[in-house]
């Protein structure tokens, strides 16, 4: 109940903050400079991100694969002839 008494608290905080009214704070310039200046940055963590997971994908990938013709030997290893 805290939690959310906290959040409702500071999401009426922020649009308080941004309103375009006289007895508001009148941040949304501030705002849109922050995220002018954030949006690069954030795209390149989201790029990072995406990089690194795109490495370990294809090393899982490669994994699988030569598991997938280790069990293929073993299993063609194991039959008998003839039988």
């Amino acid at each position: 109940m805290i939690a959310l008494t906290i959040g409702v608290l500071l999401v009426l905080f922020a649009v308080y903050a941004v309103l375009p009214v006289s007895w508001g704070l009148q941040w949304w310039p501030d705002v849109v400079q922050f995220l002018k200046g954030g949006a690069p940055i954030l795209a390149l963590f989201i790029g990072l991100i995406a990089f690194f997971v795109g490495v370990a994908d294809m090393k899982d990938k490669a994994e699988a694969k030569k598991e997938e013709e280790e069990e293929k030997k073993e299993s063609t290893k194991g039959e008998k002839p003839g039988t």
